[in-house]
């Protein structure tokens, strides 16, 4: 990419941030108050939806890079539903910061965009293992990704609970895989990570601590799909789809927070499903730790994680799936300092 090239880009990404950010601040006008309960954060009743921000930015800017560049024509069409797939996720997400819908209806929302997106060709065909090899993974491609897309959608949405983390967080990754699918080719992963970015930068000003305005369901649930969208997209990186991995490992401090409490709460026999505030995220928080000290140290996992994603690209092929290591290790260092100072404050993982 020239420099002439570049510099267009980043305009077009900061233009996009201020909308995003007229966006948030008309949702703060015509709020949609998250009451706190003894569940929350947050002591006030604060607006919610300002994840409306980012589809808009979003939505606005592959309207005009469709109409004005030719590189944004997409020659996969399949993109298109899978777009239409994640507004219908973000529609049904809305009305549920509005008026609290079923799980059972946001679930079924869920696999159904996941649905769309294989129905569509965004699908994992096969998977390297360290020493196996390449396998084809026929139908069970289908079934992967279609866990993986709602597990992504979940555990974004479910981290999403303290100010400026999750949007933060995603601020990062979504910058860092811009620059790598456009070393790597990735039209639309590039066009869409870029823009994506964008709607965060301009969100995440009214989402610092103490926040204005919270990302809600309809802003992490999307962004959630999106991601998890963009992963598959990015397996065609390379053609043992080992690529699959640089998402996840961008988001892999969001995941393993949901999938250990997940995994922790299963096996503490309480009701997966059920509200609770013992996240690692929260439990640091309830310890003492500051919010906004909580915060930092999510968006120096995503750093080191960009980091860990660069360094991904330049290892042999046996390798790259040793990357994920370092980000384990930080990941249980981090789990071991969050019990410590649970147990100092006497807190309970229950409940």
């Amino acid at each position: 990419m020239t420099l002439a090239a570049l510099t267009q880009h980043l305009v077009f990404a900061f233009g996009l941030a201020l909308l995003s950010a007229a966006a948030v601040r008309m949702m703060i006008r015509w709020p949609i108050l998250d009451i706190p309960n003894g569940r929350s954060a947050h002591a006030v009743a604060t607006p919610r939806g300002g994840g409306v921000g980012v589809i808009f930015a979003f939505i606005t800017g592959l309207l005009v890079l469709y109409g004005q560049a030719d590189y944004a024509r997409l020659a996969e069409r399949q993109f298109l539903g899978v777009i239409l797939a994640a507004l219908a996720i973000a529609g049904v997400a809305l009305v549920d910061d509005i008026r609290n819908l079923p799980a059972r209806l946001r679930l079924l929302a869920q696999v159904g965009a996941a649905l769309v997106a294989v129905g569509t060709g965004i699908s994992l065909t096969r998977l390297a293992l360290p020493y196996v090899g390449v396998v084809e993974l026929g139908w069970v491609g289908g079934l992967l990704t279609v866990f993986w897309i709602v597990g992504c959608t979940n555990a974004v949405n479910f981290m999403d609970g303290l100010d400026g983390l999750v949007g933060g967080s995603l601020l990062v990754a979504c910058a860092a895989l811009a620059v790598i699918a456009q070393g790597e080719g990735g039209r639309f992963v590039y066009v869409a990570a870029l823009i994506l970015a964008a709607g965060f930068a301009g969100f995440l000003p009214f989402n610092l601590h103490p926040a204005r305005i919270f990302m809600g369901d309809v802003g992490s649930q999307f962004a959630g799909f999106m991601l998890a969208v963009l992963a598959v997209a990015a397996a065609r990186f390379d053609f043992t789809q080992i690529s699959f991995l640089i998402v996840p490992l961008l988001l892999f401090g969001l995941l393993f927070d949901a999938a250990f409490t997940l995994a922790r709460r299963g096996w503490m026999g309480d009701r997966v499903g059920a509200p609770h505030r013992t996240h690692l995220y929260q439990m640091a928080q309830r310890s003492g730790m500051g919010t906004r000290r909580v915060a930092a140290v999510h968006w120096g996992f995503a750093l080191f994680q960009a980091g860990l994603a660069g360094l991904f690209l330049h290892l042999a092929s046996w390798a790259k799936p040793l990357v994920v290591l370092p980000a384990l290790a930080l990941q249980c260092l981090w789990l071991w300092h969050v019990a410590r100072r649970a147990r100092r404050a006497g807190l309970s993982w229950q409940g």
